[in-house]
């Protein structure tokens, strides 16, 4: 074990403003963060898989990116919409 670089880490650490024990902190745990979210979208996945009886959505990149540009033009009208009432076009 290497005591003298734990007692340095130790110092470094006891030295750190409130601010940048936080920002440590929440480095350190970032990667079990992301490790919850994981099995979370893991057990999200099979209750879908589940609910479809096993099988797989069968749907192409085409037809995922097609209705990608769907939702963002539908949002963006909504957003224009709620900006700037649209005057009738005669």
């Amino acid at each position: 074990m290497n005591t003298k670089l734990v007692d340095s880490l130790v110092q470094i650490i006891q030295s750190l403003t409130s601010e940048e024990k936080n920002l440590l902190e929440e480095k350190l745990h970032s990667r079990n963060k992301w490790e919850i979210q994981r099995k979370k979208l893991q057990e999200i996945h099979a209750q879908i898989l589940a609910r479809r009886g096993g099988k797989p959505l069968n749907i192409s990149s085409e037809e995922i990116s097609e209705l990608i540009h769907q939702m963002r033009d539908e949002r963006t009208q909504q957003i224009m919409e709620a900006v700037s009432p649209l005057e009738e076009i005669e």
